[in-house]
Parts: C-alpha cells; sequence; structure tokens
C-alpha cells in the first residue's frame, strides 16, 4: 500500500504544529511558490501542493483523519540536538545581563549512512586581470580534479566575471566531464570585477535543478573588490537564502572586501575563507567541496521569538566551520550539519533587569528548519525552546566547561571586532589598547605567531591610523579560526 502523501512535509512542519504556526507557513510557502509571481520552474505543481497541505491541515476535522494514516515512524526526528546554558536560572538584578546557550546538531548515528544528495554546485570565478597567472592556473587544474570526482547524479555549472559575466559551464544533467574540463582549460583573464554581474547568472543556473534533494550551493572566489553593486549583491543573496541556496566565500589575497563578503555569505548560512597565497588554493577549495559532500542536513534555519525583555545579541557558528552569523532578521540562517561531526551554535542573549512578579522568563521558542535531501520528505522541522526561571538568588554552580571554553575564543574574537570600530571612529589610541590586550592572552593561550602580528598591528596603526591591509585579515580569520578548536575535544 503507498503511504500517504505527508502534507507536514510539504509545509515544513511537524506533527504537534499548531494552527498559527501552519497558517504562517502556508502564507510564506504560497508567497513564494505563487505561479504569477514565482520564478520557479515547478511553480504551479508546488502551488497545488501546498493549497492541499493546508486545506487538510487547517480543518480539524480532516487533520485528525489524516494523523491517523500517518506511519508511526513519520514522527522519529532525525537529528540530536543537545544544548548547554551559561546559567541554570536568571538572577533578579538592578542591571542588565548576558545568558549563553550552546546547541551541538547531529545526525542521528543509526540513520547516517542512508543519505547521500547529490550536489548542485556552481563555480562562480572572478576572471578579472589581477587574477591572471598563479591563481588562475591553480583554480584551472584544481577545479577539473573536481570535476574528475563527481558523480553521475551530481551537478556542477561554472559562471565567469569580470567588467561581463559569462556562464562558460550550463546546469545540465548528464554531463560530459570532458567538454567541462575544456571549458575550464579555456579560461582567461582581463578586466574588472564586478561581482552581481556572476552572481546573477549563478543563482539563475543553481535554479534550473534547484531541489531539497540536492545540495544547492555557490562558490564564490575572488581576489578584488567589487564597486557599486554590493547592495544588489546582498539583495540577491538575500533571495538565494530564502529558496535554500547557499553562498560560500573564497579571497584570495588581501585587496578583496572582507566584511562584504562576510555579509553576503551569512544571508545564506554560508562561510567566508581567507586564501593568504594563490598557491593555497587547491585546499581551500577541495576542502569546501569536501565539506558539502559530506553534507547530511542542509539549509537549517531559526526562527523564534522571545520575551520582551530579552535580546539577541549575536550569535557564531563554532563547527563546522565558523562564522559570526547574521541575526538583523529571521529566520537566523545556521549553515548545514555534517554526516560527520557536528554543527555547534553559541548565542548571546542579553535580558533586562527583571521585575519581581515575573517567575519565567522565554529566552527562545521557535522552530529549526532543515533540509534532509536524502529523505523521502526533505523538509524537516523542529521545536526549540529555551526557558529559565526567575530568582533572587544567584546560581551556585559554575557555567559549563564547553560554554567557557568557546566563550573564551569568542572574546578574542570580538575584541578585534571592537579595536576595528574603535578606529573607525578615529580613535586610534582605545584600537591600539585593545590589540596589545588581545595580544597578551593570545600569548597566553600559546598562539605566539598571531599574537606576533597583532602587536605589529597595533604599531602599524598608531603610525597610519589604519590596519595594513594583510595584518586586518590575518587577525580576523586567525582569531575565527580559534573557535574551532575551542570544542575540538
Amino acid at each position: 500500500m503507498k503511504a500517504p502523501t505527508n502534507y507536514y512535509s510539504i509545509l515544513g512542519l511537524p506533527r504537534d504544529a499548531s494552527p498559527d504556526e501552519i497558517r504562517a507557513a502556508y502564507r510564506e510557502l504560497a508567497r513564494r511558490f505563487h505561479p504569477d509571481t514565482s520564478n520557479e520552474s515547478d511553480s504551479s505543481d508546488q502551488f497545488i501542493r501546498i493549497q492541499k497541505a493546508f486545506e487538510v491541515l487547517a480543518d480539524p476535522v480532516q487533520r485528525q483523519a489524516f494523523d491517523a494514516q500517518l506511519p508511526a515512524e513519520i514522527d522519529a526526528n532525525p537529528i540530536r540536538i543537545t544544548s548547554l546554558f551559561s546559567r541554570g536560572h536568571l538572577q533578579r538584578i538592578a542591571e542588565a545581563q548576558i545568558f549563553y546557550a550552546f546547541y551541538r546538531f547531529s545526525a542521528r548515528e543509526d540513520i547516517v549512512d542512508n543519505y547521500l544528495p547529490p550536489l548542485n554546485v556552481c563555480l562562480l570565478i572572478d576572471c578579472s586581470t589581477s587574477m591572471q597567472g598563479i591563481a588562475m592556473d591553480t583554480l584551472k587544474s584544481t577545479a577539473i580534479s573536481l570535476v574528475r570526482q563527481l558523480r553521475p547524479e551530481d551537478i556542477i555549472s561554472v559562471v565567469t566575471f569580470a567588467d561581463h559575466a559569462q556562464v562558460i559551464v550550463p546546469t545540465n544533467i548528464n554531463q560530459e566531464p570532458a567538454k567541462i574540463e575544456a571549458s575550464i582549460r579555456m579560461l582567461r583573464t582581463g578586466g574588472g570585477t564586478e561581482i552581481f554581474k556572476g552572481l546573477e547568472k549563478a543563482v539563475k543556473e543553481v535554479k534550473r535543478y534547484r531541489s531539497n534533494k540536492r545540495i544547492n550551493h555557490i562558490i564564490l572566489i575572488t581576489d578584488g573588490r567589487t564597486y557599486g553593486d554590493e547592495k544588489l549583491c546582498i539583495e540577491l543573496a538575500n533571495e538565494a537564502g530564502e529558496i535554500g541556496i547557499g553562498i560560500s566565500g573564497l579571497g584570495i589575497g588581501t585587496k578583496w572586501n572582507d566584511a562584504f563578503l562576510d555579509q553576503l555569505v551569512s544571508r545564506t548560512g554560508g562561510s567566508s575563507i581567507y586564501v593568504a597565497q594563490p598557491k593555497d588554493i587547491d585546499h581551500y577549495l577541495k576542502e569546501k567541496f569536501s565539506g558539502l559532500n559530506s553534507s547530511f542536513a542542509d539549509n537549517l534555519q531559526l526562527a523564534f521569538k522571545s520575551d520582551e525583555l530579552v535580546e539577541l545579541r549575536s550569535a557564531f557558528r563554532l563547527q563546522p566551520n565558523t562564522a559570526k552569523l547574521d541575526v538583523s532578521t529571521q529566520p537566523i540562517r545556521l549553515g548545514t550539519i555534517p554526516r560527520q561531526g557536528c554543527l555547534e551554535i553559541m548565542l548571546e542573549f542579553q535580558v533586562q533587569p527583571l521585575p519581581e512578579h515575573l517567575k519565567h522568563v522565554n529566552l527562545l521558542d521557535g522552530r529549526l528548519y532543515l533540509d534532509i535531501p536524502g529523505k523521502a520528505d526533505p523538509r524537516v522541522s523542529v521545536r526549540m525552546e529555551c526557558t529559565r526561571t526567575a530568582s533572587d538568588s544567584p546560581d551556585p554552580l559554575p557555567p559549563p566547561q564547553a560554554i567557557v571554553q568557546s566563550l573564551s575564543q569568542v572574546t578574542l574574537y570580538q575584541i578585534q571586532e571592537r579595536a576595528r570600530e574603535d578606529l573607525a571612529n578615529g580613535n586610534v589610541n582605545e584600537a591600539t589598547r585593545k590589540l596589545q590586550y588581545l595580544a597578551t592572552h593570545l600569548i597566553a593561550q600559546g598562539h605566539r605567531d598571531l599574537a606576533r602580528t597583532v602587536l605589529g598591528e597595533a604599531v602599524h596603526i598608531q603610525q597610519k591610523s589604519s590596519f595594513s591591509e594583510e595584518g586586518d585579515k590575518r587577525i580576523k580569520y586567525g582569531t575565527r579560526a580559534l573557535l574551532l578548536t575551542a570544542n575540538s575535544d
């Protein structure tokens, strides 16, 4: 007997979804897939399925009858979530207080081997004049090596950009590796750097076969700054993130805009990587492909609400790659759960003074949404909650060691961020003081090479009132890399 269509999966909801959650999910999906406005190739079919799912689940009688048909295993949660909190309860004090929540997401061991999703990846390559020489030679040889490793079910496309953009390898099923390799060998450099034109074509290529049964991703490789189209790029990244297309960036050398690239990739849950030398392109690009190949769950998004006294101030991804997450809008895009290992995040909340009558504080009440491409019904939703009691007494227990370790490394990253803000505001002496403080702590932890770079930049900003291009990136990405080691044990 054929299993019933899972209407919960169509709306990306669990079995215990509330009527409000059902209505909200329907409105969002109906807006995205309405045939009059959607660019999706299968929007009409998707829209019909969404309407049918809502019709059944919004009616209590139909929903009860539908639930009775579903097999018991449809409720099985395919991921494991563990959490740690900085305190067991919140204390009533006269000033605002900070609260940390640490979450680890991993694949369930008994089902992880059942899922090996195909790829739908676009290489978006900067072919401006500055990429000529060893950078382009290394990039071409690495790309060809990766093409040879693709499985028959994988899809790859290649888009180049300089003053104009060009689709070198279009997205297609049953691609011929020899033709792809020949196209890559023919890449030539010349012109300036205009990322938006290339990104627009890359998103279009990935969208042609975009599916939540695939890992849909764009890898942007550049060594320069784009000028005048940054806002358009960010808007396009927002659109890509909404339909489950991730973007990651490899910045080569020192001339590219790390603040822009970080903002771009964070809108999709992706990551940016500092490639100091062109010869290192091979290592980092292969590492990125390996990460995509080893994905278990993709397109993780956290949507939640908090009490009025609570504000989410920042969020960091600690594993499998480090990034400061964008918390300015919801849902927060977290990234990918690997088949082996885990996804770890740390959330920093600020809680305003608690009134006497308040007994409980709701820091987080929401849902985690994710795609598991190997499942018959890829869309999964899991409830996430964090509520603490309020007390007049302090918590007698120390914070868990995992939070202490992570926080110590996050703090180092935040110090260099604040030094950069001081410098932007013209406060050279305060920026210098923070860098010297940072160097002292790096030396204490045994990171002497990075400490020397920090001290060198402290001298540089005293003399020039600015970071050097190389030192700026080495400090930013060096302190960020420390987050990976915080919980490696």
